[in-house]
């Protein structure tokens, strides 16, 4: 999901830039005191889970976690990732500082629109195991949105980055049945220790 630099076309770097501006503008106008911690750990959580790749025939996977962040942050799920992924670039070289915009959009909108379509939906479910299913299946869904986010911005900036963006489409598979289930057990968890964790801190509220 991290797009390098010296790939995308200027257009598609100038409009995942300005969505990524909004995006973010908006998570950050709608934080709170107890939002900022919030926003800060899962941040942290998505830095570090995101830099284990597993291998996965010619390319690799690894966790995006946001489902469960725009479940938890709303549209803080934006600055999160924003800074986690710039941190990545700079220490490690994942990715790519001109790519910034479009690899946040890529990661965050989905998580967003999770966040604000099921949010409701999981916070009014009573059983834990229901609630983790309905969150298991926004993750997934989140991860192949990722994915045809990444394969659609690789074919506007050229069609011979089609076969990538194949190959692309087909890892999302077993990485969205993991993030499923993480999701899963992580929503069915603090629904019954601490649901208002699951009250979105920045916005989609």
């Amino acid at each position: 999901m991290h797009i390098p630099d010296g790939i995308l076309t200027l257009p598609v770097l100038a409009a995942g830039g300005a969505l990524a501006v909004v995006g973010v503008g908006l998570g950050l106008r709608g934080l709170d005191d107890r939002g900022i911690p919030r926003v800060a750990l899962l941040s942290a959580v998505f830095f570090a889970a995101s830099l284990v790749s597993v291998p996965v025939g010619p390319s690799s996977v690894h966790l995006l976690l946001s489902g469960l962040m725009g479940l938890v942050l709303g549209l803080g799920i934006f600055p999160a990732v924003l800074v986690a992924l710039a941190l990545q670039a700079v220490l490690f070289g994942f990715g790519g500082l001109t790519t910034l915009g479009v690899n946040t959009v890529n990661i965050a909108l989905p998580g967003a629109v999770a966040g604000l379509l099921l949010g409701p939906l999981v916070r009014r479910q009573t059983s834990p195991l229901v609630a983790g299913l309905f969150a298991g299946a926004g993750s997934a869904l989140c991860i192949f949105a990722s994915g045809g986010g990444v394969a659609l911005t690789l074919w506007l900036s050229s069609s011979d980055f089609v076969p990538v963006a194949r190959v692309l489409l087909v890892t999302c598979l077993p990485l969205a049945l993991v993030e499923a289930a993480v999701a899963g057990m992580v929503v069915a968890f603090l629904l019954r220790v601490e649901p208002r964790m699951l009250q979105p801190s920045a916005g989609g509220a």
